[in-house]
C-alpha cells in the first residue's frame, strides 16, 4: 500500500515539474489551442449628425435599399446560421511484404574439405509483413445560431461570428461559429445555409459534470504521454 502511494506521488511530482519547466501555453499533455473569440459584435458609433439641408429623404438615417430589405449588411447586424453540416469519410489501406533468400556452397569430395558438411555452408533468410487498417467517422449537426456580423469587405462579404450556451441541469453546452458569408447568400428571412459559410469554424462542446465524466483523468493522460507503446 505504500509503495503504491509513493508510486503515485512520484508520479504527481513528476508531472508538476514537467509543466512547471514547459513554455507558456504548453504542458506535458501538448500545447493548448488559443482560445477562440466567439462574442457578439456592437454597432459602430453613430456618425456625427450631418447638417439640415431641407430634404426630407435623409441616406444617413439608416436607409436601406429596396433590395436589401432586413438583411444584415453592417457590423453589429445580426443574422442566424441555419447548421446542415454532414460528413462522413472513410479510409481503408492494407500492405503485405513477403521476401526470401538463400546462399550456399558445396564443398569439394576429396581433398581437406571433404569433411565440410554442405550443410554447413549454406545460409537462408525469410522476410515478411502484413499490416490491415481501416478508419470511419461521420458527423451530423443541424440546428440554428445567431451571429452578429464583425467586419464588412469591399467585395461584398463578411465575417461573422456567434456562440449559443445552454445551461442545463448538469453543465453547460455551447455551440460557436465563426465564418465569412456573401451577402447574396443571405435569404430574404436573413438566414443563411452553414455550407454556404467559408473558412467556417464550428464548435460544439460543453463544460460541467457529463463533460468531466467523458474526460480521461490527468494521472491516465501523463502515462499515455510517457507511454513508448
Amino acid at each position: 500500500m505504500r509503495t503504491a502511494t509513493k508510486l503515485i506521488a512520484s508520479c504527481a511530482a513528476a508531472a508538476l515539474i514537467l509543466s512547471a519547466g514547459a513554455p507558456a501555453q504548453a504542458g506535458i499533455f501538448g500545447k493548448k489551442k488559443p482560445k477562440e473569440d466567439f462574442s457578439a459584435a456592437p454597432p459602430p458609433p453613430p456618425p456625427a449628425p450631418a447638417p439640415a439641408n431641407g430634404s426630407i429623404f435623409q441616406p444617413q438615417d439608416g436607409y436601406a435599399a429596396l433590395y436589401e430589405g432586413t438583411r444584415a449588411r453592417r457590423v453589429g447586424d445580426p443574422l442566424t446560421i441555419v447548421l446542415v453540416e454532414n460528413m462522413s469519410a472513410s479510409k481503408t489501406s492494407s500492405s503485405k511484404l513477403d521476401s526470401g533468400g538463400g546462399f550456399g556452397i558445396t564443398p569439394p569430395s576429396t581433398g581437406l574439405l571433404s569433411a565440410v558438411k554442405p550443410t554447413d555452408l549454406s545460409l537462408s533468410g525469410n522476410r515478411n509483413f502484413n499490416g490491415k487498417g481501416s478508419a470511419d467517422q461521420s458527423n451530423s449537426l443541424t440546428g440554428e445560431v445567431s451571429v452578429t456580423v464583425v467586419a464588412v469587405y469591399p467585395n461584398g462579404t463578411m465575417e461573422v461570428q456567434g456562440q449559443k450556451r445552454v445551461t442545463l441541469n448538469r453543465g453547460d453546452e455551447f455551440v460557436q461559429i465563426k465564418g465569412i458569408v456573401r451577402v447574396a447568400d443571405i435569404s430574404a428571412d436573413n438566414r443563411v445555409l452553414s455550407t454556404r459559410v467559408a473558412d467556417a469554424r464550428i464548435a460544439y462542446t460543453g463544460k460541467g459534470d457529463v463533460a468531466r465524466a467523458g474526460r480521461q483523468g490527468w494521472l491516465g493522460r501523463f502515462f499515455s504521454v510517457i507511454s513508448p507503446f
